[in-house]
């Protein structure tokens, strides 16, 4: 390579060079997160933010409590500005609650990392700092977020 002065190239490519690395050791740090379950197959996790929480239940629920339809189901709540719940079930459409009653959101559970995924069962999620999106293998999901919440 020939360098001429005032010629920027090679600063664009060193550039071009770090930012691929920077993407690079990005996406190895993001990527899919185990979290342990409870003794009867319940998983618990919270947004780094704290302000949204959820639980997995496996199928055949556990012995202090069984989703409507058996199972597995995923309910997740925020916090703020206004308190909801939305349930994800293998059929159906996801169900928003906007004034669940019941407010027992975010205990001290595992914090899904923002930029991380998890899955069980026919459920996934992701983290991001625009919020949390999850979805069943049917198709339908919900995004929360302080500024937004929509289920379909």
């Amino acid at each position: 390579m020939v360098y001429v002065e005032g010629d920027d190239m090679p600063a664009r490519k060193i550039a071009a060079g770090l930012l691929s690395i920077f993407i690079c050791l990005s996406a190895a740090h993001a990527g899919s997160q185990s979290i342990p379950a409870s003794a009867e197959g319940q998983v618990e996790f919270n947004t780094p933010s704290g302000n949204i929480g959820c639980i997995y239940t496996p199928k055949g629920g556990t012995s202090t409590y069984q989703p409507r339809d058996g199972g597995p189901e995923l309910s997740c709540s925020r916090v703020e500005p206004s308190y909801v719940t939305v349930i994800l079930v293998p059929k159906g459409p996801a169900a928003l609650i906007k004034n669940p009653g019941e407010q027992g959101c975010c205990s001290d559970a595992t914090k899904l990392g923002y930029g991380n995924s998890w899955s069980q069962g026919p459920f996934s999620c992701q983290s991001s700092t625009k919020g949390l999106s999850c979805t069943g293998s049917n198709g339908h999901g919900f995004f929360l977020s302080k500024a937004k919440v929509t289920a379909k």
